[in-house]
């Protein structure tokens, strides 16, 4: 659904600039707030705890506008966007915010910066736990899977690395067979939007080669988006945790190695580790070269 409801003209006096004077005497900054949902279970018991109230909205809008000083009206924006989606279930939110007293040297009648954000694609206030799993079938993997991991690196920093684990192919009914996969995980602490890790992962994949002709085919290198702290997500591109990583062996043993007391969706790594699908073991240092 896309029901959507507006807050416009949020008034408050805030000190975000770039300017010391901005920083010290203040002006006067505004926001409108559009926010979509599905209102008709609301509607249906004219209930306003299965909607988002817009006078939640507001008051967060308010002490961001009010709150802590930033340099820029984009990150003003963002941390608006973000503090709405936190208010509920939301499927998005656009935010536009207004400056009509910019130190500005021409006559102008208001500065504005509009963003639209979901879940997926708003910015987190700080970095957060990114689960990758990373793996493939063709050619040198453990290779493959060292220059994946340096690519990811230059954008994530320091990671979090699971030794190598051998595992069988999943195949769908009928199809061929495959080489055994070499797997593991790797954890980031990352200031990236949901979408945009996804956007790395791809990249990396693409730049690496990878060829994607049938699903579940045999590739050179596979780079998913296991879980991200603090989010859930049933989109149809990014659904988070990985809606298939509980069950695999190979995603549960690695994952099991960084984090020993670990879950996927609430559920601990080492009940997984017993019910997930799939041979995997560990390989020895060198093995599957």
């Amino acid at each position: 659904m896309s029901d959507r409801i507006e807050v416009a003209g949020i008034r408050a006096h805030g000190y975000h600039g770039v300017f010391d004077h901005e920083k010290r005497e203040g002006q006067t900054f505004l926001a409108d707030v559009t926010y979509t949902l599905d209102t008709r279970a609301a509607a249906r018991g004219d209930a306003l705890a299965a909607s988002v109230s817009y006078a939640e909205v507001a008051a967060l809008v308010h002490a961001r506008l009010a709150g802590p000083s930033v340099d820029l009206l984009e990150t003003l924006a963002e941390a608006i966007a973000r503090d709405v989606l936190g208010a509920g279930p939301l499927s998005s939110v656009r935010v536009r915010v207004h400056k009509p007293e910019a130190p500005i040297d021409v006559d102008f009648a208001d500065v504005c910066v509009t963003i639209e954000r979901t879940p997926l694609t708003v910015v987190p206030e700080n970095p957060r736990e990114v689960v990758l799993g990373l793996g493939g079938n063709l050619g040198d993997v453990p290779t493959a899977i060292e220059r994946a991991l340096a690519l990811l690196g230059e954008r994530l920093g320091a990671l979090q690395v699971a030794p190598l684990y051998r595992s069988t192919p999943v195949l769908a009914p009928g199809q061929a067979d495959q080489p055994d996969y070499v797997n593991t995980v790797a954890i980031a602490r990352s200031d990236l939007a949901a979408d945009e890790v996804l956007a790395l992962a791809q990249a990396v994949e693409n730049r690496l080669g990878r060829e994607r002709h049938e699903r579940w085919g045999a590739r050179v290198i596979d780079v998913d988006v296991i879980d991200v702290e603090g989010l859930t997500s049933s989109a149809a591109h990014l659904t988070i945790p990985h809606p298939r990583a509980a069950e695999r062996s190979f995603v549960v043993r690695p994952y099991l190695d960084l984090r020993p007391d670990g879950a996927i969706a609430g559920t601990p790594l080492a009940d997984l580790a017993v019910t997930a699908r799939g041979e995997a073991h560990r390989l020895a240092e060198g093995e599957g070269q």
